[in-house]
């Protein structure tokens, strides 16, 4: 479908991601059909205990569609890179589940929330979590850097999802894993690119 799109229907779409999780960096209550904050990560089976500790304006902030921590473990002193990190919810987990001898790197495309992030980090009060303004589709970091990458809810919303996909998969170490929770469109595509475009982020 990458090829359907012109230069400017790309720039379209990203724009209403920015403007989408612009208002979601204040706060993603009533911007989603599903649970968000709290309720979300509850919903969402995210273990009570790392919920229960996580800061009322931290929780708060949640937004994602799955549960990536549900898939496998995540072990002391990795590297975690969190594609689409939002708010850093899922970072924050994977910051603690990693402990002070590993690392979290969380990259996103609205400033926002990335500012949003660092302010969750600090009441988190954690020192081994980064953050990073890029698309998925040009990671910032060399080959073979990362035991793990998580993405929860992002790869819907990426226009070149092949790109993106080898992307991660490049700067996994040999061995390494991705830990992927998404949408998934039950049904047909709307048969016109503008339709398509307009219903990106929505």
């Amino acid at each position: 479908m990458e090829n359907e799109l012109t230069r400017q229907d790309q720039q379209r779409i990203e724009e209403g991601i920015r403007q989408k999780y612009l208002k979601a960096a204040a706060s993603p209550e009533g911007l989603f059909r599903y649970p968000t904050g709290r309720a979300g990560l509850e919903a969402l089976g995210y273990a009570p205990d790392m919920v229960r500790d996580l800061p009322e304006a931290v929780a708060a902030s949640y937004c994602g569609v799955g549960n990536p921590f549900i898939l496998g473990p995540i072990h002391e002193g990795e590297a975690i890179l969190d594609i689409g990190c939002g708010a850093g919810v899922d970072s924050i987990i994977a910051a603690r589940l990693v402990g002070p001898s590993g690392s979290v790197t969380g990259i996103d495309l609205v400033p926002e929330m990335l500012a949003r992030a660092s302010e969750n980090v600090r009441l988190a009060g954690l020192d081994n979590v980064t953050f990073e303004e890029s698309p998925a589709e040009q990671l910032p970091f060399p080959d073979n850097r990362f035991d793990m990458v998580i993405s929860n809810g992002v790869f819907n919303l990426v226009v070149d999802k092949v790109k993106a996909l080898g992307e991660v998969f490049r700067v996994l170490k040999p061995g390494g894993r991705f830990r992927l929770a998404d949408q998934v469109l039950a049904g047909e595509l709307p048969k016109e690119t503008k339709a398509r475009v307009e219903n990106w982020a929505r």
